[in-house]
């Protein structure tokens, strides 16, 4: 009886308890889940070896004179990057935002030179208009379907189209708004700040990001947000409207690019109906340098601010060291390119 194996014991014999092997992570591993648990970083160290090089090549970089006017060029893209971080951030894209902005600085100035409208109530309703044109958007891709992409294409043209015929292609000068409405001029005004000139259009800019960031970490609305830009489908089945996430996404886009233009008015002192004509570009640019992916549901809203401030960076370095537009414009589509690379990059994580 001894010879015969029992099988209970030869089944133990065979069988091999499954065991999980531990990879340690290389140097790289650990760089890119870092980065994918913090995507800020990524433009944040852009934005502080960008500002050393630039110091080290010239030494008027790091003046105050210089620095406060770097802020003072980025606030109003910065102000509309803001506006594009919001509908991206729900995987959309607004191609729209720099016509809305000019059309409602047009609006604003007519209705306070031409219509003798006070300047306070044409600016409520230069908010106003802004909402709408985020409601008409919003309308057309919750209602419609439509792709945002396509659809704000589809609305940049008519804004654009509006925009020359209030305007009638005639600018309002500066001396003009400062007889009749010298309030649409507030954020172009100056003031001092340790040694650094600032204008409040820089305050606004910081306002609005601050207000945003509470909103969408602090907010069950803006954890909604992200849930529709991540999965809209897996959000739906969880209970969020996310046709109506999308319509406000919208609107407060719209509100957001409506107070640009008041910005943009004090920034260029006058209401012309060209200005900021790569507004559009420039707002994307920001915001796709600033860390936030172009798939929607990732990064930080203080990124497109912070992506604003490289360009600034990058465009004030280049000029001071004697480096030609052209070469300006090669270096930021570069930024773009590899901004882009590095998402991909950190986004192989979660695929």
């Amino acid at each position: 009886m001894s010879d015969i194996p029992d099988p209970v014991v030869e089944r133990n014999k065979t069988e091999t308890v499954a065991s999980f092997e531990h990879h340690s992570r290389g140097a790289l591993d650990r760089v890119q889940h870092f980065l994918h648990r913090f995507p800020t970083m990524v433009p944040v160290i852009v934005l502080v070896l960008s500002v050393i090089a630039f110091g080290l090549i010239s030494p008027n970089f790091f003046s105050a004179f210089n620095l406060s006017l770097i802020l003072q060029q980025v606030a109003v893209v910065g102000t509309l990057a803001a506006a594009q971080s919001l509908v991206i951030l729900t995987a959309g894209i607004d191609l729209s935002v720099g016509a809305v902005m000019v059309m409602v600085s047009v609006i604003m100035g007519k209705l306070s030179v031409d219509f003798g409208i006070p300047v306070p109530i044409a600016i409520v309703i230069g908010l106003v208009v802004g909402a709408g044109t985020g409601a008409l958007n919003g309308a057309l891709v919750t209602r419609l379907k439509l792709p945002p992409f396509i659809t704000t294409l589809g609305t940049w043209n008519i804004f654009l189209a509006l925009n020359y015929y209030l305007s009638n292609r005639e600018t309002i000068r500066s001396q003009t708004l400062d007889a009749e409405a010298p309030l649409l001029k507030l954020f172009g005004e100056r003031f001092n700040l340790g040694g650094a000139v600032l204008t409040y259009g820089v305050v606004l800019m910081l306002l609005v990001f601050a207000v945003l960031w509470y909103a969408l970490y602090q907010t069950a609305w803006g954890r909604r947000v992200y849930a529709v830009g991540d999965d809209p489908e897996a959000a739906a089945l969880a209970g969020i409207q996310t046709k109506r996430v999308l319509m406000s996404v919208y609107v407060v886009a719209g509100v957001i690019c409506a107070l640009a233009a008041w910005s943009s008015i004090g920034r260029v002192g006058s209401v012309s109906p060209t200005s900021f004509f790569e507004a559009n570009l420039e707002s994307i640019t920001a915001v796709v340098i600033g860390g936030i992916s172009l798939f929607g549901g990732r990064g930080s809203i203080l990124g497109p601010l912070i992506g604003a401030l490289i360009v600034g960076v990058f465009n004030s370095g280049l000029r001071l060291a004697g480096v030609d537009v052209l070469w300006q414009l090669f270096a930021t589509g570069w930024l773009i390119i590899v901004a882009v690379a590095i998402d991909q990059w950190i986004r192989k994580i979660s695929s």
